[in-house]
């Protein structure tokens, strides 16, 4: 069995004496792991770093086998997030996430290239944390738990959407809402994609995401704690918004 493909690396750990384990995701092949023969190694070690594009060959003798990957690498991102603690805290939260939430071998193209967009963006500070949250709303909707915010789920009118049905993920205006105002999430207008946002509208914006992806996506996953890197990102966020 033999393919070829570019990849995210997600995560790297040390196998026996000079091999690592990889998990890289591919848009053909998902999520994906198997072995660098000396990829512990001095010349390939700086080489296997978090976000890092690979070219990617992985053969095994059969398909459910974890296989051998050889690996050339195309482009590493952590020049970007050197001395940049939002960056880093970034790009960790969002390998962290894939490699939490996605399916083993299970293409998710769309996702893949968003995902790749925003990490080809680290470094413009102005631009990241807004697509971040761009971000997290696809992987949301591409693992089946996406929001709709184009209309009140109550009158299914499109203006004065002001809050988010905690069990729907649709959007509710203020005038649907009603006495159940205090059991609604809030809807920053960044969420709608309207324009600009401050860092402290999208760190609100980022708990709405959040409460889905904790409440439907982990919870169907087994209820298993969201990685602690999102939340370093998030407090790394909420700390450049009050200076």
């Amino acid at each position: 069995m033999e393919w070829r493909d570019q990849g995210i690396l997600l995560h790297s750990r040390r196998h026996g004496e000079s091999a690592a384990i990889i998990e890289v995701f591919t848009p053909s092949r998902g999520r994906h792991a198997g072995v660098v023969r000396g990829g512990a190694g001095r010349r390939m070690a700086p080489v296997l770093q978090p976000g890092a594009q690979l070219d990617l060959t992985w053969r095994a003798r059969l398909e459910d086998h974890i296989g051998a990957f050889t690996v050339e690498p195309l482009r590493s991102r952590m020049a970007a997030v050197m001395g940049d603690r939002l960056a880093l805290a970034g790009l960790n939260a969002v390998v962290a996430l894939l490699q939490f939430a996605l399916p083993e071998r299970e293409a998710h193209e769309g996702l893949y290239r968003h995902s790749q967009n925003l990490l080809d963006l680290l470094g413009n500070s102005d631009l990241w944390p807004l697509a971040y949250l761009r971000w997290e709303q696809v992987l949301l909707e591409d693992l089946g738990y996406g929001l709709d915010l184009s209309r009140c789920a109550v009158t299914g009118g499109e203006e004065g959407l002001a809050y988010v049905s905690p069990r729907t993920g649709r959007a509710v205006s203020r005038a649907g809402a009603g006495e159940w105002a205090d059991r609604l999430l809030p809807l920053p207008a960044c969420l709608l994609g309207q324009g600009e946002a401050a860092d402290s509208e999208i760190s609100e914006a980022l708990r709405v995401t959040g409460y889905f992806l904790t409440h439907h996506l982990a919870h169907d996953l087994g209820n298993r704690p969201l990685p602690e890197a999102r939340q370093r990102f998030l407090d790394a966020l909420a700390r450049r918004a009050v200076r």
